[in-house]
């Protein structure tokens, strides 16, 4: 079966995000100062071969865990969807 992975990663919390502050200070600039606090992350789409979705699930972490997210720096979520 084929299954699609939508991945969110973001920097974790605790650390500073120099392009989501630049946006965040851009947004007075652009007369929207109710807007603040912007966090800029990645959005990664795959399409996986699995028997199941618990082991599309699991091909997707490792995946994450292997190259696609440095957690040190960042979190990540995920939905798997039959495609």
């Amino acid at each position: 079966m084929k299954f699609k992975a939508e991945i969110d990663v973001m920097p974790l919390d605790a650390l500073l995000d120099p392009q989501g502050k630049a946006v965040s200070q851009s947004m007075e600039n652009l007369g929207l100062p109710e807007i603040s606090n912007v966090r800029i992350g990645k959005h990664i789409r795959l399409f996986i071969e699995a028997g199941s979705k618990e082991e599309a699930i699991a091909k997707t972490e490792d995946a994450c865990k292997k190259l696609l997210v440095n957690q040190i720096m960042e979190q990540y979520t995920f939905e798997i969807e039959e495609a």
